[in-house]
């Protein structure tokens, strides 16, 4: 950077006659230099670090080896800066990372992760921030696949409560190699530990792109959820005699009019009775006995103000025998209000516990 040997001997600014300030004898990093230190002396946060490592440290070794520079200088290089950015008209971000993050939420997440993948790009931030932000069962897989230094070493970047759990999810004998290991960790650098976080936070960005948000279970309770009952329990015994593993958890997942009784809490069922359809209600208390459940209709009616019990029981009575279609429907209509209400979290369902032995 011989250049600036003659930076006390810049001739004074002249200004074009096409209207465009230049300075003469200054390079343009020696002019990026002025800039940058004149927005740090007045305070301003400028993210440095989001420029390539080539370009921070060729920023700092060109403000080391300046000095001064006079006040006609440091105007002409802010005011070619000033018309600089003026004439810029638009500006992309640099390389596939910038454009990716320009267009989050704009494209799917799939296509996002595809393009990191193929670039070998990974997700922007501090990488123990997301290892942080996992809970225990995900970060299990990767601690029970590196060396007992590496699961030292993230156990004391992780918080106190989810290092705990973690530790308790792993089995003794590597649970107490681990905690020794701890230590040992005193003597580890920076570096190595920002290699160590980057290493497992590209395990996240590089995991396969699922087709699906959810899984088989979920998916396929979901659908018996919505099929009739003869359809529901045809699919089951199927299940069952190909893989009764999976049709179990299917069960599990399944939440019909049936379950009421065992999956919602008695103080639940007011509020849920605000919101259903007060003559569909009726339509599926009524067709309860006939289908089966009348355990269900007392457990609704017993869980409700003794007024609106007797009106509900009075209306039964008047709609008489009903057809058991229609009664069906009503009942997936009352179910549909209680899976809405559990979606925006205004109840929660019961989980069944497993029988013994299973």
């Amino acid at each position: 950077m011989n250049e600036l040997a003659t930076l006390g001997q810049i001739q004074p600014v002249q200004m074009p006659s096409s209207g465009t300030m230049t300075v003469p004898g200054l390079t343009r990093r020696a002019k990026a230099a002025i800039v940058v230190r004149l927005l740090l002396n007045e305070g301003a946060d400028i993210p440095l670090e989001e420029l390539p490592e080539t370009l921070q440290a060729s920023l700092t070794q060109q403000m080391g080896a300046m000095r001064t520079v006079d006040r006609h200088t440091l105007a002409a290089v802010v005011e070619e800066f000033a018309q600089e950015l003026e004439s810029i008209g638009l500006s992309f971000p640099g390389g596939i990372a910038g454009a990716i993050s320009a267009l989050d939420g704009k494209i799917s997440k799939q296509t996002a992760d595809r393009l990191r993948k193929e670039a070998g790009v990974l997700e922007m931030g501090d990488p123990w921030d997301r290892l942080r932000g996992l809970e225990a069962a995900k970060l299990l897989p990767m601690i029970e696949n590196e060396s007992i230094e590496v699961a030292a070493v993230v156990l004391s970047k992780l918080k106190v409560g989810l290092a705990a759990e973690l530790l308790g999810l792993l089995p003794g004998p590597k649970a107490r190699q681990i905690t020794y290991a701890v230590s040992l960790t005193s003597m580890v650098t920076p570096q190595a530990v920002e290699r160590i976080g980057l290493s497992l936070a590209s395990q996240l960005d590089f995991v396969p792109v699922m087709a699906f948000d959810t899984g088989a279970v979920e998916r396929v309770g979901a659908i018996l959820n919505s099929s009739t009952t003869l359809t529901r329990d045809d699919m089951l015994s199927g299940l069952e005699e190909t893989d009764e593993g999976f049709a179990t958890a299917v069960r599990k997942a399944i939440f019909t009019f049936a379950n009421i009784p065992g999956r919602i809490m008695p103080r639940d069922i007011p509020a849920i009775l605000r919101r259903a359809d007060q003559p569909q209600l009726v339509i599926a208390l009524a067709g309860a006995e006939e289908a089966g459940m009348q355990n269900v209709a007392d457990f609704i009616l017993e869980n409700m103000s003794g007024r609106m019990a007797d009106q509900l029981r009075e209306d039964i009575t008047d709609a008489g025998k009903v057809k058991p279609a229609d009664a069906e429907e009503a009942m997936a209509g009352f179910v549909s209000v209680i899976r809405e209400m559990e979606a925006e979290g205004d109840l929660q369902l019961v989980v069944e516990e497993e029988e013994e032995g299973t």
